[in-house]
């Protein structure tokens, strides 16, 4: 019985660790993805901004 017990909670403590890393990587993942986003929306703003501010001079001219 106390063997079973203590290689269930060993079993536990190794699925936590994985557990654990794979989240921090997940997590990491995310960052970066959601850093990417905001990159490819700031350049698609600064894209927009530029067309504006083209079509703004077209118009003035």
């Amino acid at each position: 019985m106390l063997l079973l017990l203590m290689i269930m909670m060993t079993m536990m403590m190794m699925m936590m660790t994985t557990m654990m890393t794979m989240m921090t990587m997940m997590t990491m993942m995310m960052m970066m993805m959601m850093m990417m986003m905001m990159m490819m929306m700031m350049m698609m703003m600064m894209m927009m901004m530029m067309m504006m501010m083209m079509m703004m001079m077209m118009m003035m001219i």
